[in-house]
């Protein structure tokens, strides 16, 4: 689509919307952002925006509607709010701001004779950054020209306009495009398309957007929507919503389709992918002399000695042997020399807000685990511990469904402190199984878990919900936290 003189509404502001109008708007387009919030609320982002770009703030009023040749979305911004209905009944086209930068790569690179860049796409409920992340790390120590965006907080919209800006081309030049995607990111694809997926669990989260877990599900599946024979896809074998995602793909395939083909990654037994081998203690890989089509470094074999010691990885916790399984065999499968993953699972220090070691004060460890924004992160979390834990959890719902917790709980659990909205129902949910105490700030929090830990206890923070009651987001919940620590 050439989007010179087009009229195009950005819907929904924050990063992602900022990089979406100006990137139009230098390509020529006639942009307007539309923002439920006031312009005091959506002052930081205003600021960032070009000349040229109107703005209809404290609402999406009907007038946008009118001559307009193309509707762009913010993540944010759900699909069934009254505004897009009517865009839809008026048969506007409308898409996501990673479906505008796959589209605007794609078309101006097959307008060249250079190669394109391959898409390699991570969703999932819980792990996508860290796996994203050393994913990206894995392909670029590989000697590839990688980019690391999406969902992780670098737009590629925002890239792309970047690099028109400093009249360069580098993201266009990249051998592949390493992307985080949301399942609000999916909801609003069309065209867009990765040679590589995965989707590496499915859990409850989200349910105040998605009116069950099936439509959530369906959100995740779209990472395979275009993907055809030729591409590749990895799951985990160990999660339930597989068996899901396995009949929306074959209910794919037999509609005459075509679908990737299908690696996995388990804790629990030997699959076709990487696989956790109780015996010695190590990652092995069931890949046998298996070859890929079109990639700078084909696999012609993989070892059957191959393994890898988690012992020797740096990032800690039971869900990061999953994402390190998961990374390394998206990376074998792109191309990848098993030396290289080896070494990058060996030096990868982590994210920060994911089970981050803050401080230790007499014995006492801090873990920073602000990214746990729901239930199954946090289970996830206490599995990795064997000390008595110190339990800093609560913030606003996401209709999660706390009695998960119990068993966690009452095997690992000294104390919990509770904050924010969802308090009341956490203690509900688990407060005959521990002693509970009531908080009203995070420096409460901190002071009361000091107060009560003793020698060998870890104190964690992993707060089961969204951080939008107290704080700006998850990072700004940890890096609180992780001052008061510093300050006690």
């Amino acid at each position: 689509m050439n989007f010179k003189g087009k009229k195009i509404t950005i819907v929904g502001l924050a990063k992602s919307g900022v990089g979406a109008a100006n990137l139009l708007n230098r390509l020529g387009a006639i942009v307007r952002v539309t923002d439920v919030k006031s312009q005091d609320a959506l002052k930081p982002f205003l600021s960032k925006l070009e000349s040229g770009i109107t703005c209809e703030l404290g609402g999406h009023p009907d007038f946008l509607l009118e001559d307009v040749d193309l509707i762009v979305i913010s993540p944010g911004v759900p699909m069934d709010i009254g505004y897009l209905k009517k865009a839809s009944e008026r048969s506007i086209d409308i898409i996501g701001e990673l479906e505008l930068a796959y589209r605007i790569i794609m078309k101006d690179r097959s307008s060249s004779s250079s190669k394109m860049p391959r898409f390699l796409a991570v969703t999932g409920t819980n792990g996508k950054s860290t796996t994203t992340t050393l994913l990206y790390e894995m392909i670029k120590a590989g000697g590839f020209r990688a980019f690391l965006g999406g969902n992780i907080g670098n737009a590629l919209t925002e890239e792309i306009y970047k690099n028109i800006l400093s009249n360069g081309y580098d993201i266009y030049e990249k051998d592949f495009l390493v992307t985080e995607v949301s399942s609000f990111q999916l909801e609003s694809i069309v065209q867009f398309s990765p040679s590589g997926s995965a989707i590496l669990n499915i859990t409850p989260d989200h349910l105040d957007r998605y009116s069950s877990m099936f439509s959530y599900i369906d959100a995740k599946c779209r990472i395979f929507l275009n993907q055809r024979k030729g591409d590749f896809i990895v799951l985990n074998a160990d999660d339930p919503a597989t068996d899901d995602i396995l009949i929306r793909l074959r209910n794919q395939e037999s509609l005459g389709m075509g679908i990737p083909e299908i690696f996995y990654f388990s804790m629990r037994q030997r699959v076709h992918g990487a696989y956790y081998d109780y015996n010695d203690k190590v990652i092995s890989f069931n890949l046998p002399e298996y070859k890929i089509r079109d990639l700078r470094c084909r696999i012609d074999h993989i070892p059957p000695d191959f393994h890898l010691l988690p012992s020797d990885f740096k990032i800690k916790g039971v869900h990061n042997i999953e994402n390190s399984m998961a990374a390394s065999l998206i990376a074998l499968l792109s191309g990848c020399k098993t030396e290289i993953i080896y070494e990058v699972l060996g030096s990868y220090p982590g994210l920060e807000h994911r089970l981050e070691f803050v401080r230790d004060i007499n014995g006492v460890r801090f873990i920073n685990d602000s990214k746990g924004t729901n239930v199954a992160a946090v289970m996830k979390s206490l599995e990795g511990f064997y000390e008595p834990v110190i339990l800093i959890a609560g913030g606003r719902d996401k209709h999660g469904d706390f009695t998960l917790l119990r068993t966690l709980v009452r095997e690992k659990v000294k104390a919990l402190i509770l904050i924010g909205e969802a308090r009341e129902k956490i203690k509900n949910a688990l407060g005959d199984l521990t002693r509970v105490f009531f908080e009203e700030s995070l420096r409460d929090s901190v002071f009361r878990a000091k107060s009560i830990s003793v020698n060998g206890d870890i104190v964690l923070l992993s707060p089961a919900c969204a951080s939008f009651d107290m704080f700006n987001d998850f990072e700004d919940r940890g890096r609180q936290f992780k001052k008061l620590v510093m300050e006690l």
